[in-house]
């Protein structure tokens, strides 16, 4: 019996489905600068010289013009290869400062650095910028590779 009440109400339910679809009318208004306004609201169209225009309006998003995939791919990544050069490029250079910087430090002897660790702690941030930059070109040049 339970079951046979559920059906009903279902069957019900779908064929109350098609005449529950509400129609709204759309109507054109002029704003004050003269563009047109629409609304379904019957209360903004009083007092106004509104036009009924459907009574039912589908609205499409504007589509974009096509775009050649390819010719867009391949401006993307020449793009994208001339910014990693260049980036290559000035990595490579700081790391040709970073070298002689160091190189220059290395030679170099104060008299308060008797002791070998200190030596090495002076050294340290320079040996830390080469590192820092050949790290960087390596990354560089992964990216470079991966790029079709």
């Amino acid at each position: 019996m339970a079951r046979s009440k559920a059906l009903l109400g279902w069957v019900l339910l779908a064929m109350a489905v098609p005449w529950g679809h509400v129609q709204s009318e759309v109507y054109k208004c002029p704003d004050a600068s003269g563009r047109p306004t629409y609304t379904n609201v019957k209360r903004d169209i009083v007092g106004k010289s509104c036009t009924l225009v459907s009574k039912e309006v589908q609205v499409v998003p504007a589509q974009l013009p096509p775009r050649d995939k390819s010719s867009a791919v391949v401006d993307r990544n020449q793009n994208r290869r001339k910014i990693l050069e260049s980036e290559l490029q000035n990595e490579q250079q700081l790391l040709s400062d970073a070298r002689q910087k160091l190189t220059e430090q290395e030679g170099l002897r104060q008299g308060d650095e008797r002791n070998y660790a200190r030596v090495q702690e002076r050294l340290k941030p320079y040996q830390e910028a080469v590192e820092l930059h050949t790290k960087n070109i390596e990354q560089l040049r992964g990216e470079l590779g991966r790029l079709r």
